[in-house]
């Protein structure tokens, strides 16, 4: 008995040391928001204040003291996320997730992001205050990653720390300006409609074909690549570990609509979710300068942001800045391709890849006058029709880290108008609102024209010259509003006003949400905050019940079952609005997916009409082919003896819908609420594997919101009536100039991107509610509520 209670002593305090073991390391890998630390080149002391939702309140006696600290607390916070950012355009997960992200890895690598980069580096003034502060941002990064603690993701993978560098920098911008694009998504997948489908079949889905156009002759099997191409493209952006930026709005109202006479600036990017969410939130004070700010992962200039003087934003203009050529080679030399001059060789390059537990790749990369050959991404597609994509991004000098300092730098109006100005790529909408009463926006991006019979929106001829750009536009010709008389600016990725005398090609989305923000902003006049607040939470589609009036208007309704009828009667009841427990945008959006999938696939095919569901251009056509009485995309093509008419299409969705909601949901219909299919969960990279999602994702929550409301929802339609969303606002930001350290906002989880710190998912549940919290600029509140942590100079 003696010896038995000494072992069991002996058991008892192995695991009392396992657990305090296991608390000390748990501990120690949570972020440092109290204490002292020293960081070398810090010149004098800095106070970081850590707010009750852990956004750090930085106070420094000089802007590169300030810049240094935020480097640091966004690396404690970020840095797994900066990690896989940085990776993306160089093609580097291989390293770390395996043969899995190979194919990212190669797509990417092509691309040219890498080598834009490095001439933009090489370029950039060495004695500006731009690198000196982006040098800075590096060291404060750095000092975190040699010295503190490693976050529990790199341990779990088995990933090496490594030095931040100028370069990821720029990467991270090119990646993001690459996922905004969706010509390539789209170009290939219209081109593959040209050639299956005859142009009336185009001229219905809103795609313009000149009948003059000589149209570039390509062989059947190339309809199969440039599908495979899309499909592959799809894939590639889907598997990315970050999320790419989707759509966005913002409107800003002038004192003239206010009930205080003060400015009202209002935006929430849509970008994909995942966890961590997109933005560091960061409050930098020093004597000559002060900006709360949203950071991207690894970016020291803010890309929202506002302080007592004016506030600015962003949502995607959606223009089109990348075009697909089809190339030809020399009918002798596989070397050498066709140009207007004659032949040339083709640039190449050799790129090597490391593959984690596996033998590195090597890739060739062939690239013509206008940009990379995309053949070798899809095994499918042979070198004998080479295909290039021309983007402006790597066409010219990359000034966006300079625009974003000027943007966050400005002292007027002009300045931020300056720093639009800079960027050539990506298209976007700068929002602009300030103290003294201004509004205004601005798009940015290189836009250019080509002769008149080109049409961008499918690949183009890159042999003969007559496809390509004619004129590159001066930035004074792009859209823009400043102080408008209408006394309020907007933008929800709609097509923008003529320029310089044509409609600019790109990929807009619906009008829904536009439609709906005039309709609330035009008759009114006495807009306050709280007005403000409900309306970027306003969940109702103006478009929605204008369909269900078009189908119900020429219905049978008494050929329909009576549960059939009953869901009927609620669709025409239906306001428009998308809330939890609403049961009418289940049966919508149950049957606008086999309106969409009646009406097109019979001619597109499973897999097109999969691709098609993907792009833009199938959200715009659901409110404007049902108008159409008398359609060819009405007919059923399979079905012989007989034409199909608009009546019959909707009507079999309709039963469809029904049939299918009753095998998924139960025959109730009041049991079919909108909540019980339409969720959100934030996934984060390694949540993917079922033993660690509950550690690292955030959700499944039943969600309010819907696609193309101002409260926006992405999801995609696949049949199987589940909606799970997959992107939606990235925050919601409301600035008041009336009242400017009462501003608002929120973010879809939390602050911090570490599973271990109180901050990571404490945001989600107020996200989801449509609530929000102070952006605090009031040094006294800030510091009742906060915890500080002081940084000393190294040598104190």
């Amino acid at each position: 008995m003696h010896i038995f209670k000494k072992i069991s002593i002996l058991i008892a305090l192995l695991i009392i040391l396992i657990l305090i073991g296991g608390a000390v390391y748990y501990n120690s890998l949570k972020p440092t928001y109290s204490g002292t630390i020293k960081l070398a080149n810090v010149a004098q002391e800095t106070s970081v204040y850590f707010d009750d939702y852990g956004i750090p309140h930085i106070y420094a006696k000089n802007e590169l003291d300030a810049v240094i600290a935020l480097g640091f607390v966004h690396a404690q916070d970020r840095l797994w996320q900066m990690e896989l950012m940085r990776r993306i355009a160089p093609g580097r997960l291989s390293e770390i997730f395996g043969e899995k992200m190979l194919k990212n890895d190669q797509f990417f690598v092509r691309l040219g992001i890498d080598e834009a980069s490095k001439r933009s580096i090489e370029k950039l003034d060495k004695n500006g205050e731009v690198y000196k502060l982006a040098t800075a941002y590096l060291n404060g990064v750095n000092q975190f990653i040699k010295n503190g603690p490693t976050p529990i993701e790199f341990t779990l993978i088995g990933v090496e720390k490594e030095p931040y560098k100028l370069n990821d920098m720029y990467n991270i911008l090119g990646y993001m300006s690459f996922s905004f694009a969706m010509a390539q998504k789209t170009d290939p997948l219209l081109s593959v409609f040209k050639e299956k489908l005859n142009n009336d079949y185009l001229v219905e889905l809103g795609i313009d074909i000149n009948p003059k156009t000589t149209l570039i002759k390509n062989a059947l099997p190339d309809i199969e690549n440039f599908s495979t191409m899309v499909s592959s493209i799809n894939e590639i952006m889907e598997n990315s570990p970050i999320p790419p930026f989707i759509g966005s709005n913002s409107w800003v109202v002038s004192p003239k609509k206010t009930t205080t006479g003060k400015v009202l600036f209002a935006n929430d990017p849509h970008i994909a979710y995942a966890q961590p969410a997109v933005w560091y939130e960061a409050h930098i004070s020093t004597p000559n300068y002060e900006m709360y700010g949203y950071h991207l992962a690894g970016i020291p200039f803010p890309l929202l942001g506002h302080n007592r003087n004016y506030a600015y934003g962003l949502t995607m203009f959606e223009n089109d800045d990348m075009d697909f050529y089809k190339e030809e080679n020399h009918p002798s030399d596989e070397n050498k391709y066709k140009t207007p001059t004659g032949y040339e060789d083709y640039k190449t390059a050799i790129k090597t890849i490391k593959i984690k537990d596996s033998e590195e790749v090597t890739v060739l990369v062939k690239s013509t006058r206008h940009g990379p050959i995309m053949n070798d991404v899809i095994d499918a597609i042979p070198q004998t029709n080479p295909v290039a994509m021309s983007w402006v991004y790597t066409q010219f000098e990359g000034k966006t880290l300079d625009a974003l300092y000027t943007i966050s730098r400005a002292t007027e109006m002009k300045d931020v108008k300056k720093g639009a100005s800079m960027i050539h790529a990506p298209g976007l909408n700068i929002m602009y609102g300030d103290a003294k009463g201004n509004v205004a926006w601005w798009a940015t991006g290189k836009l250019y024209k080509h002769k008149p019979h080109v049409n961008r929106k499918f690949i183009l001829d890159g042999a003969s010259g007559e496809d390509d750009p004619i004129e590159y536009l001066d930035f004074s010709m792009n859209p823009m509003a400043e102080n408008p008389s209408w006394n309020y600016v907007y933008s929800a990725n709609n097509q923008p006003d003529t320029i310089a005398n044509i409609l600019y090609p790109g990929y807009y989305l619906s009008e829904d949400r536009a439609k709906r923000i005039v309709q609330l902003l035009e008759p009114k006049n006495n807009w306050n905050k709280k007005t403000m607040s409900e309306m970027i939470n306003d969940v109702t589609s103006v478009v929605s019940p204008e369909v269900i009036k078009e189908f119900t208007s020429i219905l049978d309704f008494n050929s329909f079952s009576k549960n059939e009828q009953r869901a009927i009667d609620i669709l025409q009841l239906w306001d428009g609005s998308n809330t939890v427990n609403a049961v009418a945008p289940t049966i919508y959006n149950s049957w606008v997916y086999q309106y969409l999938k009646n009406t097109f696939e019979d001619e597109l095919g499973e897999k097109l009409f999969e691709q098609f569901l993907n792009t833009h251009l199938s959200k715009r056509v659901i409110a404007s082919q049902i108008k159409k009485d008398v359609s060819i995309w009405w007919d059923n093509v399979k079905t012989t003896n007989n034409i199909e008419t608009k009546k019959e299409i909707l009507s079999k969705s309709f039963v469809e819908a029904v049939a299918s909601l009753e095998k998924q949901l139960g025959n109730e219909i009041k049991d079919w609420n909108w909540g019980k299919v339409h969720t959100l969960e934030h996934q984060h990279p390694l949540g993917t594997d079922n033993s660690l999602k509950n550690y690292f994702n955030v959700g499944p929550f039943p969600i309010n919101g819907a696609r193309e409301v101002i409260n926006n929802r992405g999801f995609k339609y696949d049949g199987s009536g589940l909606y799970n969303v997959n992107s939606g606002p990235s925050t919601r930001r409301i600035i008041d100039f009336s009242d400017i350290e009462n501003s608002s906002s929120i973010l879809p989880t939390g602050q911090s991107g570490n599973p271990f710190s109180e901050h990571y998912k404490d945001q989600a549940a107020m996200f989801n509610k449509g609530e929000s919290r102070k952006m605090k600029m009031n040094k006294e509140e800030i510091i009742d509520v906060s915890t500080k942590l002081t940084i000393l100079p190294e040598n104190e």
